[in-house]
């Protein structure tokens, strides 16, 4: 016997729980972090989160704003990098040097210059790639 939901059951069923405005100032924290040690300028993070620097730079500070879907979804993308990295690389400081390294996979481009396409789907797609590295989603 097949159970058949309404249709607004079997798409509310599947959807993944928003992340709440404290989530995404955390997440916010963790990449201002994670640059760091990725070594960028806040020109290139302001570039990955789409925002202006001056921005970048007030919430950096501590005087942050309301992040909206898509800078979630960013930084969703970004901390996924950031944990396929870790799984992948036994030391931290080798996932971070790769963040920077030529790589064939990308053309010869390093894995921060896709990333600094500026797209949403351009940090997707450094995700997918390490997700597929790691044998993992």
């Amino acid at each position: 016997m097949t159970l058949l939901l309404p249709i607004d059951t079997a798409v509310h069923a599947f959807r993944p729980d928003p992340v709440s405005d404290e989530e995404a100032a955390a997440m916010f924290r963790a990449a201002v972090n994670l640059f760091g040690c990725w070594e960028i300028t806040d020109e290139q993070a302001a570039t990955l989160l789409d925002m202006p620097l001056r921005s970048y730079r007030r919430w950096k500070a501590g005087d942050q704003g309301r992040i909206d879907r898509d800078g979630r979804a960013r930084l969703s993308n970004l901390m996924g990098v950031h944990k396929a990295l870790r799984i992948i690389f036994r030391e931290p400081e080798r996932g971070y040097a790769w963040i920077n390294a030529p790589n064939s996979a990308f053309g010869g481009r390093s894995a921060l210059e896709v990333m600094l396409g500026g797209e949403l789907t351009d940090l997707m797609r450094v995700r997918r790639y390490l997700d597929a590295e790691r044998g993992g989603w």
